[in-house]
């Protein structure tokens, strides 16, 4: 069922994915903070986290009373401080990590039960970008994709700036009815070199993990590509809300594997999906010490923290004052 602009509005909620244990970017992070915090909780690319920024940036398009942070038990120690000030309904926590498919799952069975209307956007706590504008605007469209084509997820896809191999790509397909919205003809995660030259030259994008949809839309995507999660996911809902949700949710951890939503779900089901083409957005998946450096330097903005990397291409340790 369709919602009409205004009603769409107020059933917008959105979704921030702080679990992740962030090694790749450990041996800059270590430097920066001086412990084994993952990037999301250390102050990477200025003087706020990687999470207080997205925070900031999620603001100015949904109420904080209708956004959820999801965590993982074990960085407890970093992230206490960072979420002191927010009610602990809103903080949804992991105990353990197992990927982003299950922690999507399990914050979408808690909008479900607080809304069965919401458009949900889902937004990583570790990506940069420079133009915090055109990132509102971008998403407010994809809000009212999302609410016009209800049985599609929609994902922003950024114009590639060069062949990556370890970001997933979306191959656009048939317009939809909305400018620069298209369907996904397919999902290309982490392809070869020669397959990311060849894509880029077809004019497909970069998925930015970032994803709007109705609660059913991201349900039914879920439920085609990982049916026995979502079953055991909805074998404890009576216990969501509850003093039994804590003891529910970590044995059901303790019993599943690690899944990808990219892998797992977006390049399973590329039919229910949908992309809208985000420029100007300056972004960048902080995954590794190259694109930090680079985002750094972009910056332009003048730092006492020492940056570090051992992926040279000689292998030997390199070190340089970070801009940031």
């Amino acid at each position: 069922m369709k919602l009409n602009r205004s009603d769409a509005r107020s059933h917008r909620w959105g979704l921030i994915l702080a679990g992740g244990d962030g090694e790749r970017l450990l041996p800059l992070t270590r430097t920066i903070a001086g412990d084994d915090r993952p990037k999301q909780f250390c102050a990477v690319t200025g003087d706020e986290t990687l999470l207080q920024q997205t925070q900031r940036r999620v603001s100015r398009l949904v109420p904080a009373s209708r956004t959820l942070l999801v965590l993982t038990r074990k960085h407890e120690p970093f992230y206490t401080d960072e979420v002191a000030g927010i009610p602990s309904s809103r903080l949804l926590i992991q105990p353990s990590n197992r990927g982003t498919a299950p922690a999507i799952l399990y914050s979408l069975l808690h909008f479900r039960e607080m809304d069965p209307k919401g458009v949900v956007a889902s937004f990583p706590s570790d990506h940069h970008f420079s133009d915090d504008e055109a990132f509102v605007g971008h998403i407010d469209s994809a809000y009212i994709a999302a609410a016009s084509q209800p049985e599609m997820v929609v994902l922003l896809g950024i114009p590639p700036e060069a062949p990556e191999v370890d970001y997933g790509w979306i191959e656009p397909g048939t317009p939809l009815t909305m400018d620069s919205v298209c369907r996904v003809s397919r999902f290309w995660e982490k392809p070869s070199g020669s397959v990311a030259s060849s894509l880029m030259e077809r004019g497909c994008l970069w998925n930015s993990f970032v994803m709007v949809g109705c609660i059913h839309a991201f349900l039914d995507l879920i439920r085609r590509a990982l049916p026995s999660l979502v079953e055991l996911f909805e074998s404890i809902r009576s216990s969501l809300f509850t003093a039994a949700e804590r003891r529910a949710l970590r044995d059901l951890y303790s019993g599943i594997g690690t899944t990808s939503f990219s892998h797992d779900v977006l390049a399973a089901q590329p039919n229910g999906l949908a992309v809208l083409r985000a420029t100007g957005l300056g972004w960048s998946d902080l995954g590794e010490p190259g694109r930090v450096r680079s985002v750094l330097e972009r910056k332009s903005v003048q730092t006492t923290r020492v940056f570090r990397t051992d992926y040279g291409e000689d292998g030997v340790l390199a070190g340089k004052k970070a801009t940031g």
